[in-house]
């Protein structure tokens, strides 16, 4: 299933800015970047639940705030986007 996760965390501090990277670099182990503060995760129940969990640990509810968009399965056709696309479909061939 293909999930968006959305994030703001308050780099106002170090220990911010450090959120913040862990945030980017948990996300990354389950998708990729496709703003800023976006990613799409290609992933399985299992591994939505864990990757939840995972950010929850590191946020602070009180200065950071977490989005989840679960697209599902049939995901394709409820993507559009204009403009410079950052990502490569997953469900297509990727040739290097």
């Amino acid at each position: 299933m293909m999930v968006v996760v959305a994030y703001d965390v308050n780099t106002e501090t170090a220990a911010g800015r450090r959120r913040l990277r862990n945030v980017a670099k948990t996300c990354m182990k389950y998708g990729q970047r496709v703003q800023n503060s976006v990613f799409e995760c290609s992933v399985t129940p299992s591994d939505y639940l864990i990757l939840k969990h995972d950010l929850a640990a590191i946020m602070d509810e009180t200065l950071d705030s977490l989005r989840y968009y679960n697209l599902g399965s049939n995901y394709s056709k409820k993507i559009e986007y204009r403009g410079r696309q950052r990502h490569i479909p997953v469900d297509e061939v990727m040739m290097l």
